[in-house]
């Protein structure tokens, strides 16, 4: 247990109406649905809220983890010591003509249906991607023909001591599944403004759908998972190389490489961390033995 009673007490204090969970399995908040209790598992329901309780955290020395939906993460079986910060409940958005302003808990899938209902168009690669906003832009987040760099227009975001600031345009340091928050992990992105264009809502709605399908055809969507495990190498394709690998339906555990898509890994039910580790290194292993490339993870690790 990483936290004190002092702590604990700084946090009710500072954010009364702040909701916190103790041991809380993290197997519930993560896509994989693996890993282990966090010590603390607070949700602000406010931007005041995560300011005051990033405050108190780093006043005690508290180490914490921000999370979203949880959809890029595999957490540890032994689970996640001091706090992890949930920030699925500041999902506001607004519209003000072409632009989108969204808070970092914001699902993706909702936000690109509010831009159809609007009328914006550029947001339509994003309806399928199980991620929330701030993860989508620390990442770089893309799918078939579009990434946030295409629409990001500026984030807000509080410093390691707790100060807001903006970043805009190039600055974000976008680059492929990579921003200027990976950098700066100790950076909290609390907002985005996302530039669109005026369009058709029911063209909108038909490439939306286009997107949905292709998906449905071709990824496991009824197992748990984390969507694409590693990072596309260049000149080559993840899933590819681990079909001709002949690791299609490989399995440790109750890990397995989908059956469907081979760049997915997937949790049959009841996987192990552990599990997925071993699987994520016998699948790099065999792609470097057979054609000498090296498989990057996508997925973010927390041990």
């Amino acid at each position: 247990m990483e936290y004190s009673t002092e702590c604990m007490a700084a946090l009710r204090q500072a954010a009364p109406a702040i909701e916190i969970k103790q041991d809380e399995p993290m197997s519930c908040h993560t896509t994989f649905a693996i890993g282990g209790p966090a010590d603390l598992f607070l949700m602000p329901a406010t931007v005041d809220e995560l300011t005051a309780a990033l405050r108190v955290l780093r006043a005690y020395e508290t180490p914490f983890l921000l999370v979203g939906n949880g959809s890029n993460m595999l957490v540890s079986d032994a689970g996640v010591r001091g706090a992890v910060i949930c920030t699925a409940a500041l999902d506001a958005v607004s519209a003000q003509e072409d632009t989108l302003t969204v808070e970092a808990g914001a699902l993706l899938s909702r936000v690109a249906r509010w831009a159809q209902h609007e009328g914006l168009t550029g947001m339509e690669f994003a309806g399928g991607i199980p991620g929330s906003m701030g993860g989508a832009v620390f990442m770089n987040a893309g799918a078939y023909d579009g990434q946030m760099e295409g629409i990001v227009e500026k984030t807000a975001y509080l410093d390691e001591q707790g100060v807001l600031h903006t970043v805009e345009g190039a600055a974000h340091g976008f680059g492929y599944r990579q921003s200027i928050f990976r950098d700066h992990p100790d950076w909290t992105i609390i907002r985005s403004t996302l530039r669109l264009r005026p369009g058709d809502p029911a063209a909108i709605a038909e490439k939306m759908n286009d997107f949905a399908q292709r998906r449905r055809d071709k990824q496991p969507l009824n197992f748990p998972s984390a969507g694409s495990t590693f990072k596309r190498p260049a000149g080559h394709f993840a899933g590819r190389l681990i079909e001709d690998a002949g690791l299609k339906g490989a399995s440790v555990g109750a890990a397995q490489v989908s059956e469907k898509h081979a760049g997915f890994l997937i949790n049959r039910g009841g996987a192990t961390c552990e599990d997925m580790l071993r699987l994520i290194a016998l699948v790099q292993r065999r792609v470097r033995e057979q054609f000498g490339v090296e498989l990057e993870c996508e997925v973010r690790i927390i041990r």
